[in-house]
């Protein structure tokens, strides 16, 4: 019956996979509480030993000594006492084994439900300890089942929780489907540990990369920066510690197998490796990889960065629904703009415009200002040079003027030249051309028009009427009517 026993605690250790010790310190804490309750006192103090070679239960019960015991499960006389302790006193305490006789089946029978539960707190406390070590590692499970959400994955020892939030929206799981996970989170909890594991975590990536590359496993190559919005697209930026070593080769693979095999496990989701760099602009660049990029703009004190790209490669830069551009801000750490060539030029032609107005506007009000001075010392001399009428300047006196007659020189006077004037002159020719130029001139011009402006009276047939209306006078009879208009270009 004892081997059985024994027996019994070997197997249970062995499919907890728990120390046998610590299989023996639970089954003994049971079997304290199962004696209690049906062989001693609830308030007394008892010890169980188990040997783990023969499997025999030994009882220990705290006595008090006294001269004549009246309570044999508190208290034991002095004479026996003697027997196992010489040196023992009225009063004092001593351990005595106390086995029941039904030690045996009854005994594990009633402590039977205890040993399970301190198997099972055991049991957490070894999965904690198992599992807490190992955040942030990848481990493969089994979906179990669903709960409000949640989706359950058996991880062997123990079942990890995938809550919504950890969950890729592009995905749907099935019961049954093994599936990579990363773990989160590993806590205590009154019903054992509790594991929670992500599928859409960037250092699922990170450690997929570390699973498929070795120069990543070993530390060759370094992986700087994730930025990753699961299940559309990811970007990585990486970079080598040893020179002549490609870091987006040994990432990408020979025909793209190493980095195949990542996309497969995310269901299709795209990555783009870029390399990393020590200068900021040539990261952000490389960060809006596959676009091509002009130049970028450094603003260090808000961390902004202004890129400009190609009209063509604008689209590109951005993205679908700006997924390019959000990638990239968040690896590099920056605030990116994105402008087109033309953009930039025609912002650059309105802020040269804005500075010339401004420009000509100081220069307009500086000059107006210079104007209005009534102390001509405050004007700049600059200022009083440009306002300096041109034109002809004093004669000298007869006195300057004879000195300079003797020293042999003219005076010479400053005259303003004016800009040459066209003059028109009728040309003068016999006298009947020139009547006939005036009469041409101050003649009022003829047209034909069909439009008959004013009041006039119904002309009769072989006779005329003189028109009143002020735009002209009818002609002569026999003649059609006409609209006589005056030429302003005469006058």
């Amino acid at each position: 019956m004892k081997s059985d026993f024994l027996l019994a605690i070997t197997q249970l250790s062995a499919e907890k996979n728990l120390p046998k010790d610590v299989v023996l310190n639970a089954v003994e804490a049971a079997l304290v509480s199962a004696y209690k309750k049906d062989n001693f006192a609830s308030n007394q103090n008892i010890a169980v030993k188990i040997n783990p070679n023969s499997g025999k239960v030994e009882v220990w019960a705290e006595k008090t000594v006294v001269r004549l015991a009246a309570d044999r499960l508190n208290e034991i006389p002095l004479k026996e006492a003697k027997k196992i302790k010489e040196d023992i006193q009225i009063g004092d305490t001593l351990m005595v084994e106390s086995t029941p006789a039904n030690a045996g089946r009854i005994a594990a029978q009633t402590a039977k439900q205890v040993i399970l539960q301190r198997l099972h707190e055991a049991e957490h406390s070894a999965i904690f300890e198992e599992y807490a070590d190992r955040e942030g590692d990848v481990v493969s499970g089994v979906v179990q089942r669903f709960e409000l959400g949640q989706a359950h994955i058996d991880l062997g020892r123990t079942e990890a929780i995938l809550p919504p939030s950890e969950q890729v929206r592009t995905e749907r799981y099935r019961i049954g489907q093994r599936l990579k996970v990363v773990l989160l989170q590993v806590a205590r909890t009154n019903k054992g540990p509790r594991v929670i594991v992500s599928r859409s975590h960037p250092d699922l990536l990170r450690r997929l990369f570390e699973l498929e590359v070795p120069e990543v496993y070993n530390g060759t190559v370094e992986i700087k920066a994730i930025s990753r919005e699961a299940g559309f697209r990811s970007k990585i930026a990486v970079a080598a510690k040893q020179e002549g070593i490609d870091p987006v080769g040994c990432c990408v693979g020979l025909r793209g197998i190493r980095i195949q095999n990542i996309v497969s496990e995310l269901n299709s989701e795209k990555i783009d490796v870029v390399m990393w760099d020590p200068n900021v602009t040539v990261f952000i660049a490389n960060a809006l990889s596959p676009a091509h990029i002009l130049s970028v703009e450094l603003n260090k004190e808000e961390e902004a960065a202004t890129v400009i790209v190609p009209d063509k490669q604008l689209s590109l830069a951005i993205g679908k629904e700006g997924q390019n551009a959000r990638l990239a801000a968040k690896l590099t750490g920056w605030r990116i703009d994105i402008k087109s060539a033309s953009a930039v030029e025609a912002e650059r032609l309105e802020e040269a415009r804005a500075a010339k107005g401004v420009a000509e506007k100081a220069k307009a009000e500086a000059v107006e200002t210079a104007g209005e001075a009534s102390v001509a010392e405050e004007i700049p001399e600059e200022i009083l040079a440009a306002l300096e009428p041109a034109g002809p300047t004093e004669e000298p006196s007869e006195e300057e003027a004879e000195e300079i007659k003797e020293e042999g020189e003219e005076p010479v006077s400053e005259e303003v030249l004016l800009p040459p004037q066209i003059l028109f002159e009728v040309p003068t020719t016999d006298e009947k051309q020139q009547i006939r130029f005036a009469e041409d001139i101050m003649a009022p011009k003829r047209t034909k028009t069909t439009a008959k402006t004013g009041k006039s009276k119904k002309k009769r047939k072989g006779a005329y009427s003189k028109d009143t209306s002020e735009d002209g006078v009818r002609a002569r009879k026999g003649r059609r009517d006409m609209d006589i208009e005056e030429d302003e270009d005469y006058f």
